[in-house]
């Protein structure tokens, strides 16, 4: 028989619903955490069997990645001409005898001042290295006149055993050379291609994977063609100020080679912060060798100066925030670029990783138009099928 409760009783708490275990909880991200390693390990397995693949193919790739950087500089004045009335081909062939005319005139520039001025430099280096001898003889190093002549013996020894050696690094570094004319020459030929029916490719390659794909594809691949050009075209101006600031302060200083060393910094501005260091570094050590250490000082400072005015100036100034990159990324994407591709790999390391944040934010966006953390309208399309490519994220995202 039933109790009958008391008015005043309170009534026992009603038992807790049946909680989920402990086990059950942990169990499930073991298995959350065990299915994305599996995936990760088959995407990297899948990249690295892809790498594998194309490396005999690399002296196919290498003028096509070539020739793309080319056409981003080739572009601008091809269109201006087409938009003039220039047949596309005709445009395409000013566009790169242009280029060859101006990479002729800086060449023939360069060239003689270099010959007139090597012989001098040699004399002064070697004077150099006499002062740095005498040097080391006084204190407090004291080195022994026949030590150094013992030191210069067992140099000049070595290069004599390893003569065979270095003939055939001789050898192998033509064979690298005319590789790389054939590998330049194959990337101009390329580029005029690309930059006569460039204009053609998307609507073909709409036409091969659909309207769908195509309207990501087109808006991806166009985003990243701005990328590219916009960034070799800003380190283009940033490296023409920096030559053009390091080589007047070196003419003004009346150091050798200022030139030369001019043309170089130009070029090394397009190996972010490691091309210019080496290329101040050389201005410096050629002051050093050619004037006195004041000069070298003062070229170094500089240098200094350049590099920061070049940093907190001309970057922000020039370069939106789409395009920035955080130093640590291009120091890295130079490191992995240069390892076993060289000056090659460095060139087109920072280019690869501005491409990539290109594809990590465009998928991104992607992610959040279909699970309703963006709009179509808050997406800034480059192309009308980016914008049908949005609407259709947004359609695909839950309803409310």
């Amino acid at each position: 028989m039933a109790r009958r409760l008391d008015p005043d009783e309170t009534p026992a708490p009603a038992a807790p619903p049946s909680a989920v275990s402990r086990g059950d909880v942990i169990g499930g991200g073991f298995r959350w955490s065990a299915g994305w390693a599996l995936r990760t390990i088959v995407i990297l397995l899948a990249l690295y069997l892809l790498q594998r693949a194309l490396a005999p193919l690399w002296v196919a790739i290498l003028p096509i990645i070539l020739a793309l950087v080319l056409s981003t500089v080739l572009w601008p004045p091809t269109r201006w001409l087409r938009q003039r009335g220039f047949p596309p081909a005709l445009a395409a062939a000013c566009s790169i005898l242009g280029a060859f005319a101006i990479i002729g005139g800086i060449i023939a520039a360069i060239v003689p001042s270099v010959v007139d001025q090597s012989e001098d430099l040699a004399n002064k280096a070697i004077a150099g290295v006499n002062e740095v001898r005498d040097w080391a003889q006084g204190p407090p190093l004291n080195v022994r006149p026949d030590q150094i002549d013992d030191g210069v013996a067992a140099i000049t020894d070595k290069l004599r055993e390893s003569g065979s050696s270095i003939a055939g690094g001789v050898f192998s570094g033509v064979s690298t050379a005319g590789s790389l004319i054939v590998t330049l020459v194959l990337s101009l030929i390329l580029s005029f291609f690309f930059i006569k029916d460039g204009p053609r490719f998307l609507p073909w390659l709409r036409g091969v994977v659909g309207e769908g794909p195509g309207a990501h594809l087109t808006e991806l691949l166009s985003r990243m063609w701005n990328t590219l050009g916009g960034f070799i075209r800003t380190q283009a101006i940033v490296s023409a100020v920096d030559a053009v600031l390091i080589g007047g302060g070196l003419v003004i200083l009346r150091v050798p080679l200022a030139l030369p060393l001019a043309v170089l910094t130009f070029l090394g501005g397009f190996i972010p912060i490691v091309g210019a260091t080496v290329a101040g570094a050389l201005a410096v050590l050629v002051a050093l060798v050619t004037k006195s250490w004041v000069t070298a000082l003062i070229v170094l400072g500089i240098v200094i100066a350049v590099q920061q005015l070049e940093g907190h100036v001309l970057q922000p100034a020039l370069q939106s925030r789409s395009m920035n990159l955080h130093p640590a990324l291009v120091l890295l994407g130079i490191a992995v670029g240069s390892h076993g591709n060289g000056i090659i790999g460095a060139f087109l390391a920072v280019p690869t990783v501005a491409l990539l944040s290109v594809l990590i934010r465009y998928l991104g966006e992607q992610v959040d138009l279909r699970t309703g953390a963006k709009k179509a309208a808050d997406i800034t399309a480059v192309t009308p099928h980016g914008l049908v490519a949005a609407q259709s994220g947004e359609a695909a995202a839950p309803q409310e």
